[in-house]
This record gives C-alpha cells, sequence and structure tokens, in this order.
C-alpha cells in the first residue's frame, strides 16, 4: 500500500494518539515523506509523543485549527490528515468545553477544508460512529448474554443487522455535541467536494484503540480500563443494568494505519467515500469481557461500583458493520481485541511513570 512519489502530509491533532501514531507510521513507511505534526496540545499527555515526533524527524508546528491565521502560514501541503477534535462524547453537558469542542471540531474543520482548498490536498477526515443518534441506538433490539449484549437478528430500523451498524442506519435525532459537530463537518466536506472539486474520503471510526493513548471516562474506554487496573483505581459500571454488558468494536491504530496510507496511495479512487471503520462483531468487547482480559493481564483486581443511572448519550451497543468498505478494498482489521488489550498494557508497563506523571496518576498504587 502507499502512494509512489514524495507527499507533504499535515495531520491535525499530530501530538495526539491518533495523529501521532499516524504520523510515526507513516514516517516509517515512506521516508521520502515530509510529515508534519499539528496540534496545540491542549489534551493531557499530548506532550508526552513531541520526543518521538521529533526521534523520527517529524516536523512539529504548535498552532491551533480554530485560528485560520496560523494554518495560512503553513507552506504547501498535498494531503492533509485531519485528526483534530475534542472526542468527548460529554462535551457540553456539565456546561464546560462545549464551547472548545464546537470550535474545534466545526470550526476547525471549516479551516481545513479552506487550507486544502488552497493547495488542492486531499483530505482525509477521521469522522466517528457518534455521528448516529443514541435516541435510535437506545431502541434496538438486544438479546442478553451471560457477558454482553448482542443484536437481535430482527431489528425495526433500517441500517442494522446482526453484522452491526451501516451507514444506511438514520441520521434523525440527537447525538450529542461531539457527534453533531463531526456530522456538520461531513456535511460541509460534501459541500467542498461539489463546489471546488476536493478529493476528500470520511472515515467514521469505531473506537480506535492501542498505545499512547491516555484513556478518559468519555473517551478511550479500553485504554482508560487498563490504567486503572495497573494502577490500581476503581472503576463503575454505569446504566444498562450496571453490569458491565455494553459492547463497542475496536480497531487497532496500526490497523487504521494501514487503510489511511492506502487511502493516501489512491485519492482518486477514495474521492467522495465515506464508510464506517471498526472492527466489526469479531473484534468487539463489553466491559465485563475486557474487566476479565485486564485482571489477567495486569494481575490486578480493582474495585468496580456498579451506578444504575446512565450517562446522557451513551448507547448499549456500538459495533461497525464494515461491508461498504470492504467492498471498495481488500483491507481488513489484522489484531484481535485482545491483541489491542495486550499492546495497550505492555505500553503501560514500559512507560508507566512517564503516563502516571502526565495524567496525575504518580502515587496512585502500581502494579
Amino acid at each position: 500500500m502507499g502512494a509512489g512519489g514524495a507527499k507533504r502530509v499535515l495531520v491535525t491533532g499530530g501530538a495526539g494518539f491518533v495523529g501521532a501514531n499516524l504520523s510515526l507510521g507513516l514516517s516509517r513507511r515512506h521516508p521520502d515523506w515530509e510529515l508534519v505534526a499539528l496540534d496545540n496540545l491542549h489534551r493531557r499527555g499530548s506532550e508526552l509523543n513531541l520526543p518521538r515526533l521529533e526521534d523520527a524527524g517529524i516536523e512539529f508546528v504548535r498552532a491551533d485549527v480554530r485560528e485560520p491565521a496560523q494554518l495560512s502560514e503553513l507552506g504547501r501541503v498535498d494531503a492533509l490528515i485531519e485528526c483534530s477534535a475534542e472526542p468527548s462524547a460529554l462535551a457540553g453537558m456539565d456546561g464546560g468545553e462545549g464551547s472548545y469542542a464546537f470550535h474545534t471540531n466545526l470550526v476547525g474543520a471549516y479551516n481545513c477544508l479552506e487550507l486544502a482548498r488552497r493547495d488542492g490536498a486531499q483530505l482525509l477526515f477521521l469522522s466517528t460512529s457518534r455521528v448516529y443518534p443514541h435516541d435510535l441506538l437506545n431502541g434496538l433490539a438486544l438479546e442478553e448474554g451471560e457477558t454482553r449484549f448482542e443484536l437481535a437478528a430482527e431489528q425495526q430500523v433500517q441500517g442494522v443487522s446482526e453484522a452491526g451498524i451501516s451507514e444506511g442506519f438514520p441520521l434523525e435525532g440527537p447525538r450529542t455535541l461531539y457527534g453533531a459537530t463531526k456530522l456538520a463537518a461531513e456535511l460541509l466536506i460534501t459541500e467542498y467536494a461539489d463546489a471546488f472539486g476536493l478529493s476528500a474520503v470520511v472515515n467514521r471510526c469505531g473506537v480506535i484503540a492501542g498505545p499512547l493513548q491516555m484513556g478518559r471516562v468519555d473517551q478511550g474506554v479500553f485504554s482508560l480500563w487498563m490504567l486503572h487496573h495497573h494502577f490500581g483505581i476503581p472503576l463503575s459500571y454505569i446504566g444498562y443494568g450496571a453490569e458491565g454488558k455494553q459492547v463497542r468494536d475496536l480497531v487497532h491504530i496500526d490497523d487504521l494505519l494501514e487503510l489511511v496510507d492506502e487511502q493516501l496511495g489512491d485519492a482518486e479512487r477514495w474521492a467522495g467515500i465515506v464508510a464506517n471503520v471498526g472492527g466489526g462483531r469479531e473484534r468487539s468487547l463489553s466491559l465485563l469481557e475486557t474487566t476479565a482480559i485486564c485482571r489477567e493481564l495486569t494481575g490486578n483486581e480493582v474495585e468496580i461500583a456498579a451506578e444504575p443511572t446512565g450517562r446522557h448519550g451513551d448507547v448499549p451497543l456500538y459495533v461497525s458493520d464494515c461491508a461498504r468498505l470492504e467492498e471498495l478494498s481488500d483491507w481488513r482489521p489484522r489484531r484481535g481485541a485482545r491483541e489491542v488489550m495486550e499492546d495497550i498494557h505492555s505500553w503501560i508497563v514500559e512507560d508507566g511513570e512517564r503516563v502516571a506523571n502526565a495524567l496525575g496518576l504518580a502515587g496512585r498504587g502500581e502494579g
């Protein structure tokens, strides 16, 4: 996979988990490419990736996608990978971070579109499964197993099957501020493609996971679960019976890298594509199943409280149906759910002290 010839590729959110991993991976695959990682270092822990970027010879620019003047100072780019986002599904719900989410996810996307239009650059936009409305997802027919919820064979909503949620799922209804801003950005991309001939592909990602992810309760749940087990910090099963049977699929960051590389290699073929990207049913875990893996890998058992009251915007199950993507490409995720968790664990063990300091977990009782 990958294109021949040198490229100058800008990765926004380039010091974050996704952006840094993509920058580093593309640099390894294409030593003749010029990679530029742009980030405002808003997210806690992102500064840990700066030495990695420097060691790989990747230019780091401290700038903010919300500021068009800062983007206009950048030199010409051939491709732009838009990873910048406030990814919290809870953003704005407590009265905070709502403005930041709106301006980063939507205004920032607009500014990136203007930069891509300026240079005639290919745009790869990392969207999210959160564009699908949570009320409809909460109303799906589910079957309850011993360790997880499963989608029932018969559903009353289009775009859903035992394989998961497809791009044909209805988009009417609320979806969190995060999901709304990402969907609005998708609509802007469609308009720019039509009006200006912009070459763009939209990847609606499920949970992306792997090393270097600073997991939080509202984003990066699989890393969060492993971090808490490693450092001995209590957790909670929230809502849906408070038994931890909620399910998400997950895709390893290195698998996403392989797809992004393929898309960069053939802008014309991927132009206009909007597709789900995830691990699917085969690469999904419930929180209960995740707990068992974390206990096994760390040797630790942490307290897990039961909180019956759910959170706004949460859903009991999301699994990506990637049939559209599979029709377009031979790409398939190669790393299983357990392998993802093992890689997260290995990273935390190797880099535990710096991670603990960055996240304010130092002294919480490691191992």
